[in-house]
C-alpha cells in the first residue's frame, strides 16, 4: 500500500470533477452529433418522386395524381402522401398543387358545375383557371403552385413545388 494518502478534500474534488465532466459530456455529445450528422448523411438521392401515371395516358384534361415519398425530420422518418393535378399543354407536362392559396383547402378540377373548366375550392368558393391563375373576385390571393416534372421510363416524376410560371 502506498503512503500517498488522499485527503477527504482531494477525494471530494476528484469526485466532483469526474461527475461534472461526465455531465458536460452528456450535454455536449447530442449537440455535436446534431451538428455533424447532416454532413455524414449519404447524398445523391433524387428530388423527384416517380408516380404511376403514364405520360401516354395524359390529355389536356387535368387528372389527379397521388404520390408518396419519405420525409426525414432530424432522426424521424415518415411517409408523406401528396397529390397533384397533371395535364398536357401541347408537348409540355404541367403539374399543379391542389392546395388553395386562401386557406389551404384542396381544390378540385370541374368541382363547380357552373364553371366546369376551372379548379374549384369548396371551402369558400374559390376558383382558379386551368393554368392555376386565381380568378379575380374570388377568395384566393395568388395562383396555385406548380410542381417540377420529369419523364422517367414513360412515367411522370414530380419534383419540388415552386411559384407558378404559367401565369
Amino acid at each position: 500500500m502506498s503512503n500517498n494518502r488522499v485527503s477527504r478534500r482531494q477525494f471530494l474534488g476528484y469526485t466532483l470533477t469526474g461527475v461534472g465532466g461526465f455531465m458536460a459530456a452528456g450535454m455536449l455529445m447530442p449537440m455535436i452529433r446534431f451538428a455533424v450528422d447532416p454532413v455524414l448523411q449519404a447524398g445523391g438521392t433524387s428530388d423527384f418522386v416517380l408516380t404511376d401515371q403514364r405520360v401516354d395516358d395524359l390529355t389536356a384534361e387535368p387528372v389527379r395524381v397521388d404520390f408518396a415519398f419519405e420525409q426525414v425530420d432530424a432522426w424521424y422518418t415518415s411517409e408523406v402522401t401528396n397529390s397533384a393535378w397533371v395535364f398536357k399543354e401541347g408537348d409540355k407536362i404541367i403539374a399543379l398543387s391542389p392546395v388553395c392559396k386562401h386557406l389551404g383547402c384542396t381544390v378540385n378540377w370541374a368541382g363547380d358545375p357552373e364553371e366546369p373548366h376551372q379548379f374549384f375550392c369548396p371551402c369558400h368558393a374559390g376558383r382558379y383557371e386551368k393554368n392555376g391563375q386565381n380568378v379575380a373576385g374570388t377568395p384566393p390571393l395568388g395562383p396555385l403552385d406548380e410542381y417540377e416534372t420529369q419523364v422517367q421510363d414513360g412515367f411522370i416524376a414530380i419534383g419540388a413545388p415552386r411559384a407558378n410560371t404559367l401565369v
